[in-house]
């Protein structure tokens, strides 16, 4: 499974995004991150996206472990963050006993 992360912030954030983003805490040694990757948007500022795997069973370890991550940018001007969990279709499918 994925958790993925995404964010976006003004222009006149990105040196205190960068700031911050220096003293993040190391990953887990039970996930493996894919990013971050960004783009600039003219009217949305930038965005950014991680994409994190874990196993299912350390999905809340997992969970807890992002949120607290983006709440270390918290109080700079203009940032928004949504964090959420995806499983693979296989998964899905045996949910709805298809699979």
């Amino acid at each position: 499974m994925v958790i993925i992360g995404k964010i976006s912030f003004p222009p006149e954030s990105a040196n205190e995004i960068a700031k911050r983003f220096s003293e993040l805490p190391p990953l887990p040694d039970y996930m493996v991150i894919k990013g971050p990757y960004v783009r600039g948007m003219m009217e949305e500022g930038i965005q950014g996206i991680e994409i994190f795997e874990l196993n299912n069973d350390k999905l809340a370890h997992g969970f807890k472990y992002v949120t607290n991550r983006y709440i270390t940018f918290f109080g700079i001007p203009g940032f928004r963050y949504t964090v959420a969990p995806y499983i693979e279709i296989n998964e899905a499918l045996k949910m709805v006993g298809l699979g």
